[in-house]
């Protein structure tokens, strides 16, 4: 969050041009010196810079041409112009072709860090407004984790001590457990949570699309890359990348990650130019990276890198004290405002005795089905789906309930709808033998 500020400083004059280099330099700034229009544009192929100072009278290729080359190689550089009292109109001229501003020589220390402040802001908000463009950014914070379960106080606990500072932090847990709305908390509770929060799934691209999408590409890089294109990395400065799935990324794309997490540097496919970012890693998976290693699908210095602080989510099996706070949730989500659908007392007891292998998406979904399945105002148990009923019968028959024939009876009447009554199909359906199909319908006095 504190880098300094890049800047080019190009004068022919060797005196002047090292009393200015010390000085920049002590007014807080990074600065590459330059003496010639020529070895600024080398220096600009090979790094980014935020603003390029630019004498200029200068031999081959005065400050205009230089100007005109930096802005086709990176845009956003703002460019300021060292004049004498004599070469004003030449000036204001630049200014009309895109730089933002100019001052004469000799020049005030003071004058210019004010104007280097205000170039730096400008080209601060042009690349943000340039990144929106390509970036869909969520308006609205980040719903809140749901629950009050000793496991989730834990990962809430957590959440609050690492926020706040720039550590890369890896997410573990099974799919489903909510490790993209964790990442989320922590950006919104950060130093950046008025900067982009973006999110890339490392599965669902392959390594070539990967790589262009995390750091962006240059026109020509490859076939159909018919125009420069800005990364993830970039678009996300200032803010957080979410890495989700990043145990599925290749091991040369692990490689070029890790560069980025050493250096702080990146390049866009097909340029050599070293662009510098600002941006917070939070990454996120649900396989056993420690056993990656091991077997050698995933290195060992990035696994390293990224486990700086390890967050664990638990399932939702570990926190079912949290279920009804959680169906309260989604059925005000699927309800859209309107009253919500009461849950039958019998309805809920089935799901808190299922274990919920697809955690909390899993229950969303359901929600969301039996939302849609009910009739009237209640969600009976018989919109529950088929895999929750039959971990149900089974734990209540365990357990000796008195209420697993109603269930039970429930359960072969829905099937039976479902089959229209076609006793072979229903029998299969539910596991058992047409003979044992035909005995219960008869204990329950289901109309045959």
């Amino acid at each position: 969050m504190n880098k300094k500020p890049n800047i080019l400083f190009t004068d022919d004059e060797d005196t002047f041009r090292n009393i200015m280099s010390k000085e920049l330099d002590r007014m807080g700034y990074s600065v590459t010196c330059c003496s010639s229009g020529h070895d600024t544009i080398k220096n600009m192929n090979e790094r980014d810079y935020d603003v390029a100072i630019l004498d200029m009278n200068m031999p081959v290729m005065n400050g205009i041409e230089t100007m005109k080359k930096i802005k086709s190689i990176e845009p956003t550089t703002e460019i300021i112009i060292l004049t004498g009292q004599g070469s004003i109109e030449n000036a204001v001229q630049a200014i009309k072709l895109g730089a933002y501003d100019y001052l004469t020589k000799p020049c005030q220390l003071k004058e210019l860090d004010l104007l280097l402040q205000r170039a730096l802001e400008k080209r601060k908000l042009n690349r943000e407004n340039f990144h929106l463009k390509t970036l869909v950014k969520d308006v609205q914070k980040p719903s809140l984790m749901i629950g009050s379960s000793p496991a989730i106080k834990s990962v809430f606990k957590m959440i609050d001590k690492t926020a706040p500072s720039d550590a890369t932090i890896l997410i573990q847990g099974e799919s489903g457990t909510g490790k993209e709305l964790a990442a989320k908390m922590i950006h919104q509770y950060s130093k950046r949570a008025d900067k982009p929060f973006v999110i890339v799934n490392c599965a669902t691209l392959q390594e070539t699309l990967l790589e262009s999408e995390l750091f962006g590409h240059v026109k020509g890089a490859f076939t159909g890359a018919t125009e420069s294109r800005v990364g993830l990395f970039e678009i996300a400065e200032g803010g957080t990348l979410f890495l989700d799935e990043i145990g599925e990324l290749t091991v040369n794309t692990q490689a070029k990650l890790l560069r980025v997490l050493q250096s702080g540097e990146i390049r866009r496919v097909g340029d050599n130019r070293v662009i510098t970012v600002d941006t917070r890693i939070i990454a996120a998976t649900h396989k056993n990276l420690p056993l990656e290693v091991k077997e050698g699908r995933f290195r060992e210095d990035l696994y390293f890198r990224l486990n700086v602080i390890t967050l664990h989510l638990p399932p939702l099996r570990k926190r079912k004290e949290d279920l009804t706070a959680l169906v309260q949730h989604f059925l005000q989500k699927f309800c859209k405002g309107e009253q919500p659908l009461d849950m039958q007392p019998e309805a809920l007891r089935a799901m808190t005795l299922y274990d919920w292998p697809g955690n909390i998406r899993e229950l969303e979904n359901t929600i969301e089905r039996s939302v849609v399945l009910a009739d009237g105002n209640t969600i009976t148990i018989d919109d529950l789906p088929d895999n929750i009923l039959g971990r149900t019968y089974d734990l209540l028959s365990k357990k000796g309930e008195a209420a697993l024939s109603e269930v039970e009876k429930n359960h072969i009447i829905r099937v039976l709808n479902e089959k229209k009554w076609n006793k072979p199909l229903t029998a299969k359906t539910l596991g058992i033998s047409l003979k044992t199909l035909y005995n219960k319908m008869k204990i329950y006095d289901i109309d045959l």
